[in-house]
């Protein structure tokens, strides 16, 4: 028997994604963020709170397979973008997993128009390619603070 579990009903289509944040009501805050995600780590889940603190619900943005390659280098993902979506899912502060293709988030951003967009600590909010956009709407870039020492490239490197 296939049953969904409830980490899978989390992770939706990009008009899915929409419809459900388009049924919430006006003075809903989503937030929104993204990134690869790939062999999550305590930093991940740190800015992942940190954005869900910053609103009522939080979408998360996943690099599918063909961008965190073309990001990061034909060897990466390490985990393939299904199982990245669902332990995504099975994180209590993320409401929403998307997939997304692109290697920028601003197609899906200017589709689902969040009120907050969340990066982490080791950008520059005006420097962001979406930046722009995402205040086009009124809507605000955060920039998340991040936990030092945690990051994907140095757990590879140490493997």
């Amino acid at each position: 028997m296939n049953t969904l579990r409830p980490a899978d009903s989390k992770i939706v289509t990009r008009e899915v994604c929409a419809a459900r944040m388009g049924a919430t009501p006006p003075d809903f805050r989503w937030v929104f963020t993204n990134g690869c995600f790939d062999l999550l780590h305590a930093g991940h889940v740190a800015s992942l709170e940190a954005a869900r603190a910053l609103g009522d619900g939080l979408v998360v943005g996943l690099n599918s397979d063909s961008s965190v390659r073309a990001l990061k280098g034909p060897t990466r993902p390490v985990i393939p973008q299904g199982d990245r979506a669902i332990v995504l899912a099975a994180l209590e502060c993320v409401d929403l997993v998307v997939l997304f293709d692109e290697l920028t988030p601003e197609a899906i951003l200017g589709l689902l128009r969040p009120r907050v967009h969340a990066k982490g600590g080791d950008y520059v909010a005006e420097e962001l390619p979406e930046y722009g956009l995402v205040r086009s709407w009124g809507g605000e870039v955060r920039i998340l603070p991040i936990l030092e020492g945690r990051s994907t490239t140095s757990i590879l490197a140490r493997i």
